[in-house]
């Protein structure tokens, strides 16, 4: 049995923040049915590396998931919708402000169809000055604090290559959508769950607005930089936290040849020594957190000028063996190459029925009693004939409503 084995999805997204939440909820045994236009979602098509096969970019977003297709902007398709609500648990939705509600399904009118139903809006922004300004990924990065205090310090604001805005979201609203299930439990009624993409972003740069309150008492000296205004700085590579941090260079000087290390106060020593220079851990100049914070540059450098004449695995294993905190940087071909997220599920390799075999990423959730086996997204409509036989349509009706454009 699966965690939420029994509950029913209504999912109605699309692209990334939507899908990656109703993914999420698939893995975990929910019965995820993907409503797509006749069209299909936008993404089956975008960025496709194979012809007129669904696109990478779809299929690693609605895996474990049952696909049909309804045009709801007819009658006979609004009349379905309906009973297709008065079946599910949950109902997640990514459009536009005001766009279900143009259907003709305001939160009122879905609480008549059904009390026990939890609706899920995943919006770009919160109600107010924002609510009608279009979202992307890198807009909520922008919007939410993380470009800001991302990049160099004489270089312009960057986008981080996580996807913190849209799937960082729907990682944030799977957290409501449980949570009201469980309320459910004790109170028999479904609840609305809203999340904004800029709220989401917000609260994973919480450490940041941290470090703004923490300015106006002074510089930072957990930070590299060498002045302050009165706006927390890009700061590059530093950790920003309470244990230095710095990516330094490894041989042979490769673009992901580097290994991020935290020099922790009882690391010093050893670290000292594993760099060919013991002295320096007994050396007042060095030998304390409150000595080597105005020195990080030069810490590290000295950490470089050694990293830099051995490769990120070898300083990796000199460093770990020592207990010294430490991670090399894996590029994307290390990250799906790397045999070890194999074995422990973080990636998969999955059939489809028309691209053949591709890897994605598995489930970070583990529970262990609700395992979790990531299967092929659907096909287009792939399951209209068993969801739309279960609200009691014939073959009949289902090819003439196929003739008629409502699925």
């Amino acid at each position: 049995m699966k965690a939420l084995e029994g509950v029913r999805v209504l999912d109605m997204t699309h692209v990334q923040s939507g899908p990656s939440c109703t993914q999420l909820l698939a893995w975990l045994g929910a019965d995820v049915i993907k409503l797509e236009a006749p069209s299909g979602d936008i993404t089956r098509k975008q960025l496709r590396d194979v012809p007129d096969v669904d696109s990478l970019y779809f299929t690693m977003l609605n895996c474990n998931k049952r696909s049909i297709t309804l045009n709801m902007k007819s009658d006979r398709g609004k009349q379905l919708f309906t009973e297709l609500v008065r079946d599910s648990d949950i109902l997640v939705e990514n459009f536009g402000p005001g766009a279900v509600d143009r259907m003709g399904f305001s939160w009122d009118r879905l609480q008549e169809l059904n009390p026990r139903l939890v609706y899920a809006s995943i919006k770009g922004f919160g109600p107010g000055r924002y609510a009608k300004f279009k979202a992307y990924e890198v807009i909520a990065q922008a919007m939410g604090g993380s470009m800001s205090t991302t990049g160099f310090e004489d270089g312009p604001p960057l986008a981080t290559g996580a996807q913190i805005g849209d799937s960082g979201t729907g990682i944030h609203a799977v957290a409501g959508i449980l949570a009201a299930l469980y309320q459910r439990e004790q109170t028999g009624r479904g609840q609305r769950v809203q999340v904004a993409m800029q709220h989401a972003v917000l609260n994973l740069c919480r450490v940041k607005l941290r470090d703004q309150q923490r300015l106006g008492h002074g510089p930072l000296s957990e930070y590299p930089n060498k002045t302050f205004g009165d706006e927390v700085p890009r700061s590059g590579n530093a950790s920003g936290g309470g244990q230095p941090g710095w990516a330094v260079r490894c041989a042979p000087g490769g673009p992901n040849d580097y290994i991020y290390v935290i020099v922790q106060p009882v690391g010093w020593a050893p670290l000292a020594g594993i760099i060919g220079r013991p002295e320096l851990a007994n050396d007042p100049e060095w030998a304390t957190p409150e000595a080597r914070l105005p020195n990080l540059d030069k810490m590290f450098q000295l950490i470089e000028e050694w990293s830099i004449t051995r490769d990120k695995w070898e300083v990796l294993d000199l460093l770990n063996a020592a207990n010294i905190p430490c991670g090399p940087i894996l590029s994307t071909k290390e990250l799906l190459e790397d045999e070890s997220l194999r074995q422990e599920g973080a990636l998969v390799e999955v059939d489809h029925p028309q691209r053949g075999s591709f890897v994605t990423v598995g489930s970070p959730l583990h529970l262990s009693d609700s395992p979790v086996d990531v299967t092929a997204p659907p096909l287009l409509g792939e399951h209209n004939t068993e969801i739309y036989a279960g609200l009691g349509l014939s073959v009949e009706e289902l090819a003439e409503l196929k003739t008629n454009g409502v699925i």
